[in-house]
């Protein structure tokens, strides 16, 4: 996962691009393994969640996600991930 994090005139543009193979049950047919993709990323400032989104077979390998919200320099963003499978992944980045 990459993390870009600014901010300007007090809103925080955050951008993320997630490495996952994002593989369809039609496409894990074909190649005769599990389906997998994201489910779920949520992103949250301290307590806040600022980013919420729930995700399908549908979205692209490697998806690009850009999102703003009311925030300052020196925020900590936690961005964190779930696939269908149950893995988990986590990254911080913090705004400039």
């Amino acid at each position: 996962m990459k993390l870009k994090a600014k901010v300007k005139d007090g809103i925080v543009e955050v951008k993320s691009m997630f490495k996952h193979d994002m593989l369809s049950y039609q496409e894990a047919e074909r190649k005769k393994v599990p389906a997998n993709f994201l489910t779920y990323i949520v992103a949250t400032v301290g307590t806040d969640v600022v980013f919420e989104m729930s995700v399908s077979q549908f979205v692209s390998k490697d998806p690009f996600i850009k999102f703003t919200f009311k925030g300052a320099a020196g925020d900590e963003v936690v961005v964190k991930t779930t696939d269908l499978l149950g893995n988990k992944e986590e990254d911080k980045v913090t705004v400039k």
